[in-house]
């Protein structure tokens, strides 16, 4: 035997070795359910990636089903090969019906294995897309179109083992390859592992869970939309955090994720989200539009605090960055949302709430780098219009994005203490 593994988690340890030139950079691990979930893990660990799954199907042949015509993603994707049709004497009417049955399974699995979370945004990151291994490729090169469909901007399939002609089999589906073994003497996947059990459904749900600490799908616009988040809320919290970030940022920001550590360790729930769809990010307007992004946050806040939301009864303030800070703002003084106890702005721009500032009543930190003048200026001048109680924290010699040594530490501090403060007299 050419290569042996002891099972899909090993397997996924010596693939992240070879994938460790990708960390640092703008990625998602996507695994195929079930066996390459274990693999993805790994490989997402390892990268400090977020995990996701790329739900896809195998079409088999009607009256030999082990013997892949093809496969389907979760996005249209279609991959079907032409020889084993024609061998096999399949018409496109015996292709549709397999599709038909294999789609309502598809779609059945990708709700079983997210429930209420949002897929993970791929648009303009490389997605990894890892399986335990490969053998006709179909259901790899399904989900590597699938990626490519969803707007990643490359795409890596990543596998323990495969056929040395494994790259032939992929052909451009997959923008790199990436493979620690190819033996000659190749007949399946299972004789590569020592352990190579069925993975179940609840496995690849108790991997996900664990991989994604508290990522959910927020609801705003009613229901209608869903946008992917991150809720932590340790035991005993005394109030949340809801997050709104600047333009050209996400919730996977690593400023804000800073702070929201540091207010997780002070005991405080924290939300962090994207306040638009992928789709929605296309449009620049969108991104400015703080009305827009200010009735996300109070969707978002209302949901939270409310039943089943994960923070119920919980006092809440908001966290803005940059034009986050204008929609923090602007959502604190949303006449009938949910009553906001602290508003914290960093590097914000907080003019761009406009007229809304005379109607904020909370206890508003205005957070400002010494060395960010122009920025200073606007906040001074916002801070003369708010209508509640107010504060304007300068960090000496820290520039707009605080990358100053131990400046980001001055922030998440006075934030930290600002929120103490004030959602405990709340509660």
């Amino acid at each position: 035997m050419a290569v042996s593994y002891a099972d899909r988690s090993e397997a996924g340890r010596r693939l992240a070795r070879e994938l460790m030139g990708l960390r640092g950079r703008e990625l998602v691990v996507l695994g195929l359910p079930r066996g390459g979930v274990p693999v993805a893990t790994q490989v997402a660990r390892a990268l400090d990636a977020p995990l996701d799954v790329s739900v896809v199907r195998k079409l088999g042949v009607p009256y030999q089903p082990e013997l892949a015509m093809g496969a389907i993603g979760e996005d249209g994707t279609r991959v079907i090969n032409e020889q084993v049709l024609s061998s096999a004497r399949i018409d496109e009417r015996d292709v549709a019906r397999v599709e038909a049955v294999e789609r309502a399974e598809l779609e059945r699995r990708a709700e079983a294995y997210r429930g209420r979370r949002g897929r993970v945004t791929v648009r303009g990151r490389t997605a990894v897309v890892v399986d335990d291994g490969i053998a006709t490729a179909a259901t790899a090169r399904a989900a590597c179109r699938s990626a490519r469909a969803r707007g990643a901007g490359r795409v890596v399939l990543a596998v323990p083992v495969a056929p040395a002609d494994w790259a032939d089999r992929v052909g451009d589906d997959a923008d790199e390859l990436v493979c620690p073994e190819t033996p000659a003497e190749f007949y399946a996947v299972g004789q590569f592992y020592r352990e190579f059990e069925q993975t179940t459904d609840e496995e690849v749900v108790a991997l996900l869970d664990q991989s994604r600490g508290g990522e959910i799908g927020v609801p705003v616009d009613g229901g209608e939309v869903r946008l992917s988040g991150e809720l932590t809320v340790p035991a005993g919290a005394t109030g949340v955090v809801v997050f709104a970030h600047g333009s050209g940022s996400s919730r996977h920001s690593p400023r804000n994720r800073f702070v929201a550590d540091a207010l997780n360790d002070a005991g405080l729930g924290t939300l962090l989200f994207d306040l638009l769809t992928p789709q929605e990010e296309l449009d620049r307007g969108n991104v400015f539009d703080v009305g827009l992004l200010a009735r996300r946050l109070t969707a978002a806040a209302r949901w939270l605090t409310g039943e089943g939301g994960g923070a119920t009864g919980l006092p809440v303030g908001y966290f803005g960055a940059s034009t986050g800070a204008a929609a923090a703002l602007w959502a604190a003084a949303e006449p009938g949302a949910v009553p906001v106890s602290a508003v914290v702005s960093r590097g914000g721009r907080p003019d761009l709430a406009g007229e809304r500032l005379r109607d904020v009543t909370v206890p508003t930190l205005l957070v400002v780098g010494g060395h960010d003048e122009a920025v200073l200026d606007l906040n001074r001048a916002a801070q003369a219009q708010l209508a509640g109680p107010s504060d304007l924290v300068e960090i000496p010699g820290a520039t707009h994005l605080f990358e100053e040594p131990g400046a980001l530490s001055e922030v998440a501090e006075v934030a930290r203490t600002w929120f103490h403060t004030h959602l405990t007299r709340a509660r």
